[in-house]
């Protein structure tokens, strides 16, 4: 009921007869005009995707043809591994389909317990905790840490889940220009020294695939007092001698005090966390929204995640030739004359950069069809409104797709226009 009359009768009969300024849909007409414009040159919608199906971490079928993949983040291949399907499958077994319920409720299970000491094993810190993705990580950690008359500092390039999180406390935001330590410090220099502080990076940027000056930024920041959240969901895995991320690479462990990542990617299954030595880390889980109001994750997903990390602790060889593959594909990329992301291979993110959204899905299209698969990727999700191919590299390609890949590169930039 509304006001005592039948919602049947306060609705109109006709959907098209609501007045343009009152439809709340009407906002996205350019957007699906858009769309349609692209559609409507024929090319498959970059964003519609079916996997028909994934025969490995490297290749899939899509549209009736077998297609490398790379446009996934799966960084270290562990999605088919043997021991971590075999977890996934007892725990199904074992403890159901779902928990039906939160963590705080009846959501916490024997796994959801053992991937946190996983976490705790393989970062080497007191405190883990595991969120539903590596998004309500970033959400449920940044709402959480930072309040009225508190300030968070971002890099302007951050992604979207860090800049949801800011939003969705009551800190006030202030934005650094992207991997810029001279701006860093120069608005930090403005705020109140008495007021808390919270400095937010990511190890790896995960559109250009660059990496943040972490040891150069956390000094910057505790010069001025503030805390540190180090976002390595793009790095964890395969950065630094025991593939924590970035942070540990340059030297950071200790001086970062919160670090957030995911399972979606070099872990290969889904969901978040956050890790941190702060003794009183656990409180988060009594003040959490994310963290509190959401139902925990099946405990099939966490009994493959809690495994994955277990056997990335020990994949020297995996990360040796993860960066074997970056380095061939973006020194090849860079030899055709394709214009890349980065300088040098910085991680296993490497973007090729095109004019505009028509020769992005001209390229795109023409790699699928070549049987390639990798992101297009365009505004808001990329910065200063850059259009571009992203590929995301995994351990498990082998020397010889990456050859072909090069090959595809090739062939489809030539027919495209975007190399002689």
């Amino acid at each position: 009921m509304t006001d005592g009359l039948n919602t049947a009768d306060a609705l109109p009969a006709n959907p098209a007869e609501v007045a343009p300024e009152t439809d709340l849909m009407s906002k996205f007409d350019a957007l699906i005009n858009e769309r349609e414009r692209l559609l409507a040159s024929g090319v498959t919608d970059p964003y519609a995707v079916v996997m028909e199906q994934v025969k490995s971490p490297t290749e899939a079928v899509i549209k009736g043809k077998d297609t490398i993949l790379l446009g996934t983040y799966n960084y270290m291949g562990m999605t088919f591994d043997p021991d971590v399907i075999q977890a996934g499958k007892d725990a199904l077994e074992k403890f159901g389909s779902g928990t039906n319920g939160s963590r705080m409720l009846n959501g916490t299970f024997h796994d959801h317990m053992e991937v946190e000491q996983a976490l705790r094993d393989f970062y080497g810190v007191t405190g883990a905790i595991v969120f539903s993705t590596g998004y309500m990580a970033n959400l449920g950690m940044i709402s959480t840490l930072v309040g009225k008359g508190e300030y968070v500092i971002l890099d302007a390039d951050s992604h979207a889940s860090i800049y949801d999180g800011c939003k969705q406390g009551n800190a006030e935001i202030v934005r650094f220009r992207h991997n810029s330590v001279e701006d860093l410090d120069k608005r930090l220099g403005r705020l109140p020294k008495e007021a808390g502080k919270l400095v937010v990076l990511e190890g790896v940027y995960s559109m250009l695939g660059d990496i943040a000056p972490l040891k150069e930024m956390v000094e910057v920041a505790k010069k001025h007092g503030a805390m540190v959240l180090s976002d390595e969901a793009h790095s964890m895995g395969f950065f630094g001698p025991n593939g924590r991320g970035v942070y540990e690479e340059q030297g950071l462990e200790g001086q970062v005090d919160f670090v957030v990542g995911t399972f979606s990617k070099s872990v290969g299954t889904v969901g978040g966390f956050c890790v941190s030595n702060h003794p009183k880390f656990e409180a988060i889980r009594l003040a959490c929204r994310p963290y509190i109001f959401t139902a925990s994750l099946p405990p099939s997903v966490v009994a493959t995640a809690a495994t994955s990390i277990r056997k990335l602790m020990h994949a020297h060889n995996k990360r040796a030739h993860l960066w074997e593959n970056a380095r061939t594909l973006h020194g090849g990329l860079k030899e055709m004359g394709f214009k890349l992301g980065t300088e040098n291979p910085d991680s296993a993110i490497i973007a090729v950069i095109l004019e505009d959204q028509v020769q992005g899905a001209m390229m795109w299209q023409a790699l699928l069809e070549g049987g390639l698969y990798v992101n297009l990727a365009r505004p808001p999700a990329t910065p200063a409104g850059t259009f571009l191919l992203r590929c995301s590299l995994c351990a498990e390609h082998t020397a010889e797709q990456i050859q072909r890949v090069l090959g595809m590169f090739k062939a489809a930039g030539q027919a495209v226009g975007v190399i002689g």
